[in-house]
């Protein structure tokens, strides 16, 4: 492991812990969307089936564990502990327009006609179009708590930061991996305008707001 890599998996963990404490601490799910909290279940339950039967590490065991259990965790806080505090008529993007065009893109571009193979490619394709219900409802509501933003922050640049980890890994390795590559700056892509108002907003004290 290289350290972008390292660097992704743990601003990976942050976005989690940050998303967590922010729900744990305001007793509430107010701006955040339970599609892509959904979503994001999905992806991990479907890529980290290899659990049960392909040890690599404890390291790479305890993550996945981790981001199974508490993606799980924060439907339930979602669903059943805080959810009168979750409005679910401005989380309204039609996930079905992501989940069957992954699924087909899935059986299109894997690296074995395997069901592991096909679950991991397409987690790797929901994950990276999971966020946009998220950001779809930041763009209805044009606005979003600070605490969010930085849990949006840590989960794009999650993503960004394993863009060097490939080129670290292409030119160490000569390893490529071009399903994930491809999703991966897909995934990044779709942050550019979030990260440009983080930037210019939320980083100097101000509060997260789209332009009108």
């Amino acid at each position: 492991m290289n350290l972008f890599r390292l660097l992704g998996d743990l601003s990976h963990l942050a976005s989690i812990l940050i998303l967590l404490q922010k729900i744990q601490s305001t007793r509430s799910c107010r701006g955040i969307s339970f599609k892509t909290q959904a979503l994001y279940a999905t992806v991990f339950i479907t890529r980290y089936l290899d659990l049960f039967y392909d040890w690599v590490s404890l390291y790479n065991f305890t993550m996945k564990v981790f981001f199974i259990a508490s993606s799980c965790y924060v439907l339930y806080l979602m669903k059943i502990k805080y959810r009168p505090t979750h409005d679910p008529s401005i989380d309204t993007f039609r996930v079905e327009y992501l989940l069957g065009p992954c699924a087909v893109l899935a059986l299109l571009f894997h690296y074995k006609f395997t069901i592991p193979e096909l679950l991991w490619s397409f987690s790797i394709f929901l994950e990276s179009v999971a966020i946009l219900p998220q950001l779809f409802m930041l763009q209805r509501t044009g606005e979003a708590e600070t605490i969010t933003t930085h849990y949006l922050a840590a989960l794009g640049a999650y993503r960004a930061l394993y863009i060097p980890n490939w080129i670290y890994r292409y030119f160490t390795e000569d390893m490529v991996d071009p399903i994930a590559v491809t999703a991966g700056i897909v995934q990044t892509a779709l942050y550019l305008d979030f990260f440009y108002v983080y930037f210019t907003k939320v980083l100097q004290g101000q509060k997260f707001e789209l332009p009108a």
